[in-house]
């Protein structure tokens, strides 16, 4: 199992899952399960939650980040607490956010680490997020490589913000076990949300796209990125950040892919960054008028400009220091397609 295990008489080491029917949570806690851990998974719904985990030997708790009270009683006995909730995909969807990404990615967390420490959690497995780094246009972005707060969107921001928290509290706490994972764009089964990663899937197989969106991403597989969280608990360093980005992928090579994967003819034209502006400009003015959900947030268009080509990042440590390797892209679209179509989502 893992360093946690003292022998094979010894009890399996119990787990908290914060973000638990996420799509990283979710895949986590199948994979948790099924080495042999037992899993306390936190879940804003429970009804979300036992669609979620039907048939698994879960036990769900539902609670709230932003009220941390209401479910610390459920952090007492536990071994390891992997925190993968975050305010992410909102963030995105146009409108001012700053007050939510503060409010959960860092107060959240610091009441969160002071309240696991206080029912006796001693180690962490914390989900950053590529976001805190950054390199030049080509570059190879290894971890040591920091974005600095005044070149970052609010999300990114709250990232960094949150990183400074865990590693303040781990100056303080000299006893404290803790690292950080940071995933890229993450695909994969069980993505019931969707993500934004699922929801481009979505568009692609129902020829909702318009046209190829500009930039590029690193795509993993959310498995992977949860085999590299509980592989840090036998292999990672304390204070120590993995990241668990993946590949490369220009979006004029990942539409067509997800398009021939689903069967879809994929669109013909690429949409210009420029014409990206505009898009988002015009999407922000017609959601506030109409109240309906944003099609291109402002947000996500400066991110997809600014991030361009800067998503070739070190899988040094994680395949040297945790031992692992990334599935192949096709594996990863081909399960989060045949998930899609088993849930209902797709035809």
């Amino acid at each position: 199992m893992t360093a946690l295990s003292q022998s094979k008489d010894a009890p399996a080491p119990l787990v908290f899952v914060t973000g638990a029917t996420g799509l990283l949570g979710n895949n986590l806690v199948r994979v948790l399960l099924a080495e042999g851990f037992q899993v306390r998974a936190l879940a804003r719904s429970e009804a979300k939650a036992k669609q979620q985990f039907d048939g698994l030997p879960v036990e769900i708790i539902t609670g709230d980040l932003q009220s941390i009270p209401s479910f610390s009683a459920a952090l007492s006995g536990v071994d390891v607490l992997f925190h993968t909730a975050a305010y992410f995909r909102d963030s995105y969807t146009g409108g001012n956010h700053d007050q939510d990404l503060e409010a959960i990615n860092v107060k959240a967390m610091k009441e969160l680490l002071d309240t696991s420490w206080k029912a006796g959690i001693r180690r962490m497995v914390h989900v950053s997020s590529i976001a805190v780094l950054k390199g030049t246009k080509g570059q190879t972005v290894d971890e040591t490589m920091l974005r600095r707060e005044e070149e970052a969107d609010p999300y990114f921001r709250s990232k960094i913000r949150s990183e400074k928290v865990l590693n303040d509290f781990l100056a303080e706490y000299p006893e404290f076990w803790a690292c950080m994972v940071l995933p890229g764009w993450m695909h994969g089964p069980g993505d019931r949300g969707p993500t934004s990663a699922g929801q481009t899937v979505l568009d692609v197989a129902r020829g909702k796209l318009p046209g190829i969106p500009p930039g590029s991403v690193s795509l993993v597989d959310a498995r992977d990125v949860a085999q590299a969280m509980i592989a840090c608990l036998s292999k990672g360093k304390r204070g120590e950040r993995y990241l668990a980005a993946g590949r490369h992928q220009t979006m004029a090579d990942l539409i067509p892919l997800i398009a021939r994967l689903t069967g879809r003819k994929a669109p013909s034209r690429q949409i210009p960054m420029p014409l990206l502006y505009i898009i988002a400009a015009l999407s922000e003015v017609q959601a506030r008028l109409t109240r309906k959900p944003v099609l291109m947030s402002w947000a996500t268009a400066k991110a997809l400009a600014s991030e361009n080509d800067r998503s070739h990042f070190s899988a040094h440590r994680f395949h040297h220091d945790l031992g692992l390797t990334f599935r192949p892209l096709e594996e990863t679209l081909t399960d989060e397609i045949n998930w899609f179509r088993r849930a209902g989502f797709l035809p």
